[in-house]
């Protein structure tokens, strides 16, 4: 997802001297493509996360649109206070770009875990908060928050995430992608779980279940009028999330709420607990339920608690 934001972010680059990059003394094999073109729009604040907010909100205050770009917690957590009333407050266009979502970088241990990112960007007032589900949609979601005002965190994975979409997309704002119908039950996933999502989708279906699949890359504006359609043509919603609670899976049970209608709903995502167990990204995932396998036993045991006639509406 990285190499696809960044070769975006040239091609925009080339057509709008608006755009700076700012990066936290990281990023190389990766930004050079960037540095290289636009050397007098590039900047290194070195290892100072929270400086390198305050200099994007002073280039934003000039008329510039800045990315800053960091891994993982580094560009949100470490500068809460200067996104918070620096850029939120004053609704500037900077964008904040974390790369290494969820358990991206699983062997760094929880200090590298963003698992907690979605939750608190989405409570910061102003900020659009996206997380792409593969390299096409990273491509896609570049493009509009680079031509829209306001601020945005952009959350990616970090490499080698498979393309799942077989051609471009041109991407509304605040809006699902719906890559699979179905009639009995809707998966509903966001960032890098979507290839999980998916293989899943695949084994429910053999076993003889209609699926709808959803990617819901902007956490925040919410698509609430798909989250509707959903739950009144499958009833069954299931949430697929890199990250604790507070994020999409928290998001979704408030409109599914709103909504007044009786579903059956459940949020799969990571645990409260930090992550302590040593592993890959993809073991650390199947040990919370997060594989394919998982997400699909989850996914029956859903389906026949809805069609149970004692059914509860809440799990």
């Amino acid at each position: 997802m990285r190499t696809a934001f960044v070769e975006e972010l040239v091609r925009l680059a080339g057509e709008d001297e608006r755009i700076w990059l700012v990066c936290g003394d990281l990023g190389y094999t990766v930004l050079e493509a960037f540095a290289q073109r636009f050397p007098e729009r590039y900047l290194n604040a070195g290892v100072a996360e929270q400086n390198m907010t305050g200099v994007a909100a002073g280039l934003a205050l000039s008329g510039k649109t800045v990315f800053t770009y960091s891994i993982a917690n580094f560009p949100v957590m470490r500068c809460l206070e200067q996104i918070r009333d620096d850029v939120c407050y004053h609704h500037l266009n900077v964008k904040i770009v974390a790369v290494g979502g969820g358990l991206a970088y699983a062997s760094h241990g929880y200090t590298h875990h963003a698992v907690e990112d979605i939750a608190v960007m989405s409570a910061l007032p102003n900020i659009a908060v996206i997380a792409p589900g593969d390299p096409v949609e990273a491509r896609a979601v570049t493009r509009v928050i680079a031509s829209r005002d306001g601020p945005a965190y952009l959350r990616l994975g970090k490499a080698g995430e498979p393309v799942l979409h077989s051609t471009a997309l041109t991407l509304d704002y605040g809006k699902a992608i719906v890559l699979r119908e179905g009639r009995d039950l809707t998966l509903i996933s966001i960032g890098g779980m979507l290839a999980n999502t998916m293989d899943a989708a695949n084994q429910l279906a053999v076993a003889g279940y209609s699926v709808r699949v959803m990617s819901m890359p902007f956490a925040v504006p919410l698509d609430e009028d798909a989250i509707r359609d959903a739950v009144m043509s499958t009833g069954v919603i299931l949430t697929i999330e890199e990250h604790s609670q507070g994020g999409l899976g928290t998001l979704v049970g408030e409109c599914i709420a709103r909504l007044g209608r009786a579903a059956t709903f459940v949020p799969l995502r990571l645990g409260r607990l930090p992550i302590k167990t040593a592993g890959t990204q993809e073991q650390l995932k199947a040990c919370q339920g997060l594989s394919p396998e998982g997400i699909a036993r989850s996914a029956e045991s859903a389906f026949q608690l809805h069609a149970s006639p004692s059914r509860q509406v809440w799990q």
